[in-house]
């Protein structure tokens, strides 16, 4: 389905593109390119340096590492509140994780050779720019302890909150399958899971689609681990920074 709709070309529609000064948002505009996200399409692939950085509008991406064994976790969403291609704002290039798209929608793409001119550029730029960098390792490291100390139920309900932060629908596009390979557990656990939360009355779900019928009693369920890299992102990334 075509979302390019849903732009109406305001670049704000992305929180991190919001935070910029007005005079570098304005320069950047003639460089934004609107581009269509496809589910399963890979962003930038683990070890490779990134041609551009994507700034979601409506689509949604999961950083994903892999094993040698083929394994995968999700360290960390990308939504409207942020970019795809964090590696280039700390210096390394290459990125250590795989960006895949994991709900379709609109972006707008951005060379990386202009966003480093930019930070270079602009005082105001790099200081918006490493801000969201040191908000996205508060997401790793979250998810890093949700995943070991906290239950299956609130793994599920943290990741399908922050879902539905970055949608513009109560309803996410996700199999057990594929909730199991970015939580890095088994199938079973989150068809249990699952199941709990539908019965309760806090999800319904069918055939890859998952819709939150109780957001309040789901942020109950889930640990804090949701409400702690949520508040450190709102610390970081008012919609206004000064220069």
């Amino acid at each position: 389905m075509n979302t390019a709709y849903r732009y109406f070309g305001d670049i704000k529609q992305n929180h991190l593109l919001a935070a910029l000064p007005q005079a570098d948002a304005d320069r950047w505009r003639g460089q934004l390119e609107p581009v269509e996200l496809t589910r399963s399409q890979v962003l930038c692939a683990a070890g490779s340096v990134p041609e551009y950085v994507y700034f979601p509008i409506t689509g949604i991406a999961s950083l994903v590492y892999l094993t040698q064994e083929g394994a995968s976790a999700e360290v960390a969403v990308v939504g409207n509140d942020g970019m795809v291609g964090v590696s280039l704002l700390l210096g390394g290039g290459s990125a250590p994780s795989e960006a895949v798209v994991q709900s379709s929608g609109l972006a707008l793409r951005l060379s990386a050779s202009f966003l480093r001119s930019e930070m270079d550029r602009s005082g105001a730029i790099a200081k918006v720019m490493l801000r969201y960098a040191q908000a996205v390792l508060g997401q790793v490291a979250q998810t890093a302890v949700c995943n070991r100390y906290h239950s299956i139920e609130q793994q599920l309900c943290r990741r399908l909150l922050l879902g539905l932060d970055r949608s513009y629908s109560d309803e996410i596009e996700m199999t057990h399958e594929l909730a199991a390979n970015l939580l890095g557990v088994r199938r079973e656990g989150i068809t249990i899971a699952a199941h709990k939360l539908q019965e309760a009355g806090l999800i319904r779900y069918h055939r890859g689609h998952i819709v939150v019928l109780d957001r309040p009693r789901l942020e109950k369920q889930t640990c804090e681990c949701y409400a702690v890299a949520k508040k450190e992102y709102r610390r970081l990334l008012p919609m206004a920074l000064a220069a």
